[in-house]
């Protein structure tokens, strides 16, 4: 079983637990506003591990964990299921950034 899958299997389970004894139960609990907070915090925090990266540091592998980790939680209280990501990205995996993004303008 890939990490996704799995993290995504215990974020789920986490939504019935108690919030004193569950870190992810206690964000679910204080709502979306918490949930996103948590999400710009730790996107701020891996942009300035990215700033401040030197060969050989696992600080910005270490913010961007908890970024992608803040984010599942994101999007499994939304109940939008992280394969959904997975999907839009491999239907865009091999096309040109550039015709990606032109392809998205209204």
């Amino acid at each position: 079983m890939d990490i996704i899958t799995e993290l995504t299997r215990v974020l789920e389970a986490r939504k019935g637990a108690d919030p004193d004894d569950s870190y992810v139960a206690s964000l679910y609990s204080k709502g979306l506003n918490k949930i996103l907070e948590k999400v710009g915090e730790e996107a701020t925090e891996a942009i300035l591990a990215a700033k401040d990266h030197t060969a050989g540091s696992d600080e910005l592998a270490k913010e961007t964990a908890d970024l992608w980790f803040h984010s599942l939680v994101m999007l499994i209280h939304l109940n939008v299921p992280p394969q959904d990501v997975l999907d839009i990205l491999a239907k865009r995996f091999g096309v040109s950034g550039h015709t990606e993004k032109a392809s998205r303008i209204q």
